[in-house]
């Protein structure tokens, strides 16, 4: 009866607020949290005055509260990519290819010539050095016959020596120019892609690389962690790599953790290496990471849901307690530290043995009395 009279009451109250209230939605709040004080009130009386009319106990179900493992990760997309991932380009000139001597997917030695560039200005000019080199060669064996016997000029012997060796130089270079006009792959691997095509330029500035070798022989996973993480994710962390494409997980070790922060999106590179089996990866193959960044062999954890939240009091559970003989529900204040899985660490609030009431939890106030 008392209830209906001060919900009645409220009701006028609000009626009698009229259009000239210069805030009414803060009127309203006020007048909710002083319905909700005074109807807590009424109900502790109610106990207080008359506890066999008291409400019959509530039937709720508990868990008694024990320290166990808890970690914590962190989960970022990555990729696979292999130890070896190199774009292959000609190493100190460029030139028109005339030759692609390799396919996709080729597997390829080290020093393997991929494709011909176009050489035969530099040919041409080597016929004529070699052409150049048996005039000079022979003016210097002259030379040096009437050097030996006194006869001549050491100006003139010097010169023809010069002149010689000076046209085995150019020749010397030019051979090395046209050795460097084939593109060779500089590791073992597989081709795994050929952007050039017979007739264009490869340059060595080239943005878009002619050749692709990838070894594939030992792989990695690699990811980009944002800067909020980079003093809790180090080398040597635990690290979980969900293949989705093949449905596979693999539980590894961070090798690298750059110390590098990317200006352009604020994230640093992780790598873990993959162990070789009979995953057959592939290059850029999507790998989620989660790196364990936080492990606590003894924590108080508990489902996320069993927290509660109110305005006035924070965050809190309930707890099954006995007084004077009655089980009754106590809200418990916690304060909650990380959360992972659907569950979270109590670091402050709980202790072990206490009863988490884990179901009838939502309708509860504080010293209702319950059952389980």
């Amino acid at each position: 009866m008392k209830k209906i009279f001060l919900l009645a009451g409220i009701l006028l109250i609000l009626a009698g607020c009229t259009s000239k209230d210069p805030d009414k939605k803060v009127r309203l709040e006020q007048l909710k949290k002083e319905h909700d004080r005074l109807t807590e009130e009424i109900l502790k009386l109610e106990r207080e005055i008359a506890p066999a009319n008291a409400v019959a106990a509530t039937r709720v179900s508990v868990n008694s509260l024990t320290p166990n493992p808890f970690e914590h990760y962190i989960e970022v997309q990555g990729r696979i990519d292999g130890n070896e991932n190199i774009a292959v380009n000609p190493r100190n000139q460029g030139g028109m290819v005339t030759r692609i001597l390799v396919h996709e997917g080729a597997a390829v030695t080290k020093g393997a010539v991929l494709a011909e560039l176009d050489a035969e200005v530099l040919k041409q000019q080597l016929t004529d050095l070699k052409n150049k080199l048996a005039f000079v060669t022979d003016l210097y064996n002259r030379q040096k016959t009437l050097w030996d016997q006194k006869i001549g000029s050491e100006v003139q012997y010097l010169k023809a020596k010069n002149d010689m060796e000076n046209v085995q130089n150019g020749i010397a270079t030019l051979e090395e120019q046209i050795k460097m006009s084939v593109i060779t792959s500089p590791i073992n691997g597989t081709v795994e892609d050929i952007p050039i095509k017979v007739g264009q330029l490869a340059s060595p500035s080239s943005p878009i690389p002619a050749f692709r070798i990838v070894n594939f022989s030992k792989a990695k996973a690699l990811a980009d962690v944002g800067e909020a993480y980079s003093a809790s994710v180090k080398t040597g962390d635990q690290v979980k790599i969900f293949l989705p494409d093949l449905n596979r997980e693999l539980t590894r070790t961070v090798t690298f953790a750059s110390k590098y922060i990317n200006p352009t999106n604020r994230t640093f590179l992780v790598e873990a290496e993959l162990p070789v089996s009979d995953i057959i990866y592939r290059a850029n193959m999507i790998a989620v990471l989660r790196i364990k960044d936080y492990f606590n062999p003894q924590a108080l954890a508990i489902p996320q849901n069993y927290i509660q939240n109110s305005r006035d009091e924070g965050q809190f559970v309930f707890v099954a307690a006995e007084e004077k003989g009655m089980k009754i529900a106590r809200k418990c204040p916690v304060t909650p530290g990380n959360t992972y899985n659907g569950l979270t660490e109590i670091s402050d609030g709980l202790k072990e043995g206490d009863k988490i009431i884990v179901s009838g939890y939502k309708d509860l106030y504080d010293g209702q009395p319950i059952d389980y």
